[in-house]
Order: C-alpha cells, then sequence, then structure tokens
C-alpha cells in the first residue's frame, strides 16, 4: 500500500509519534512546516475565523496514496489548523485517511473529533486514534500546563506507536 505519514507538531511530540509510525509501517514521513512561528494567538484565531493557514510541503504531497495517516495535535477541540489544506485537496480527491493523535487531554476527551474529521473530509477516517499525554503521566488531575511541558520519552513513543500501528494496520486492510 502506497502510504503516507503527514505530520504537524507544535512540540515534537506528534512529529517524534509520525516518525515512528511511519517506520514501523514502511510509510513515507513527511512533516509539515509553517513560514512563522505559530504562537497561542494564532492557534485561537485560525480556529475563531476559520483560516486556514500557509504551509509546507503544498497539498499535491498527497496524491497518488492509498492512504493518508494525518498525525497532529487537537486544539481546543479541534483538528490542528495546518492540515486544512490537506483536508481540501483530499475532500476534492477522495481517498482513505486515519487521524492519529498525541495531545494534552487536560480538559478531558476530544468527543467532536470524528465529526470534524468526517464534516471537513466529506467522509469518516478509517482509523481515529485520540491519545492524551494526561493519561501517560502520574499525577491523578494534570492541568494543561502539565501535559504541554511533556515530552515523550522513547518508552513512551513505542508503546503509542504498538498501539496505533495494531490499528492502522487493520484499517489498511
Amino acid at each position: 500500500m502506497n502510504t503516507i505519514v503527514l505530520s504537524y507538531s507544535l512540540t515534537g511530540n506528534n512529529k517524534a509519534l509520525a516518525g515512528s509510525i511511519a517506520g514501523a509501517l514502511g510509510a513515507d514521513h513527511v512533516s509539515i512546516t509553517e513560514p512563522k512561528d505559530r504562537t497561542n494567538g494564532t492557534i485561537v484565531a485560525d480556529l475563531l475565523l476559520g483560516r486556514t493557514p500557509r504551509v509546507t510541503p503544498a497539498a499535491e504531497a498527497i496524491e497518488g496514496r492509498d492512504m493518508v495517516i494525518f498525525v497532529g495535535p487537537v486544539w481546543m477541540g479541534n483538528v490542528a489548523t495546518p492540515f486544512r489544506t490537506f483536508f481540501k485537496r483530499l475532500r476534492q480527491n477522495p481517498g482513505r485517511y486515519a487521524y492519529v493523535s498525541i495531545s494534552g487531554g487536560a480538559l478531558g476527551p476530544n468527543s467532536n473529533l470524528a465529526r470534524e474529521l468526517t464534516k471537513r473530509l466529506g467522509s469518516a477516517p478509517a482509523a481515529l486514534i485520540d491519545m492524551h499525554i494526561a493519561d501517560l503521566l502520574p499525577i491523578p488531575k494534570p492541568t494543561m500546563k502539565d501535559t504541554g511541558d511533556y515530552r515523550l520519552t522513547d518508552g513512551d513513543k513505542a508503546k503509542l506507536t504498538d498501539r496505533a500501528v495494531v490499528e492502522l494496520t487493520a484499517a489498511m486492510q
């Protein structure tokens, strides 16, 4: 299967996870970048104003793929806005996709994630894997600062990759 793992990461956690998943699946990994540094203010503005930020590579990077696996954060219950360019492209040229995230989780589950993905892409994801840093921490009620400051260890990355690969492999068949 011709698969691409497309990642966006503000902290480096999702990028590290994406690289590990791509390696385990034998897939290409491409990391999305932005020309300007992202801030909490630009996150909120993009979400409130429905903006699609400029990113590299171009959306054509997903052309000709049998499966696109997006790996990125969830911000305020929404998919990270740097993926929007690729979502529009995939909606115009429908294909199979999955979404994997390691996000903070201090505010609880991302209950609207499947609905948002389906609305933006026109079809439900083949797999949706929503994991939380809060579940990795030894403290009972971590704050947003606790989860935002946390960086995945090699052990975390291996554990999360194993879980994701099982679900993604099943979805790719």
